[in-house]
């Protein structure tokens, strides 16, 4: 994929950098391997974070900035990553899905950045465009009907809207049937190093759980 940050974007958050993986994989319902790694890493986190300390968090505190830069609420639209660690903290059940949203989630949730994933075979078109939610621009969130996305930053191809940091759309959403995965990774800490960690540990998680190679990463500014 061709991946483009609008200059929307760059004026709120002149240091974002991403990454994007690239894989080719085969899904799963459910993993226990992989749900023992995510219930070891709600256990680690119950014993260090709170619901208020989790908003420090690098990856959390930026995306949390851009929202209001760009004229939304983080704590009524709040970014994926903080939403599940909060779920973890107050011992709400974990979202299962099946393995590959799965171990998203558990990548995202380690690293602090709010992840999208898609069914590359869904996308419009080879390039995707992350710029700024639009008043009335339509966004069928999963499992959340249709959403306001004014102000949040949004990934569009060809057709529109398929990702936001709160949620991604029903079109391009990943199913048990998923063999071409794209995983972006919104970093607007601008840390390219965490990225970067990010980016590898995904491509892991795709060797142990998504009977993968793990594919490719690259970054874009």
């Amino acid at each position: 994929m061709n991946i483009i940050v609008s200059e929307e974007i760059k004026q709120v958050c002149p240091d974002f950098v991403g990454a994007c993986v690239d894989a080719q994989v085969k899904n799963s319902k459910y993993s226990q391997a992989l749900w023992d790694e995510i219930n070891a890493l709600g256990d680690e986190y119950r014993a260090t974070l709170t619901t208020e300390s989790l908003k420090d968090l690098s990856g959390i505190a930026a995306t949390r900035k851009v929202y209001r830069a760009c004229g939304k609420d983080p704590s009524r639209y709040r970014p994926a990553a903080e939403a599940l660690i909060r779920r973890q903290l107050k011992n709400k059940e974990f979202y299962q899905i099946d393995t590959l949203v799965d171990l998203i989630n558990l990548a995202s949730i380690r690293f602090g950045y709010s992840i999208g994933g898609f069914d590359a075979g869904r996308f419009a078109g080879d390039t995707l465009t992350l710029g700024v939610g639009r008043r009335d621009e339509p966004f069928e969130g999963i499992g959340r009907g249709m959403i306001n996305i004014e102000g949040l930053p949004v990934y569009r191809d060809a057709e529109g809207g398929v990702g936001t940091p709160t949620s991604d759309h029903e079109r391009t959403k990943i199913n048990i049937g998923t063999t071409h995965l794209v995983v972006l990774i919104n970093g607007y800490d601008g840390d390219e190093e965490h990225v970067r960690a990010n980016a590898m540990y995904i491509q892991e998680l795709l060797r142990k759980y998504g009977e993968s190679d793990g594919g490719t990463y690259k970054v874009y500014k």
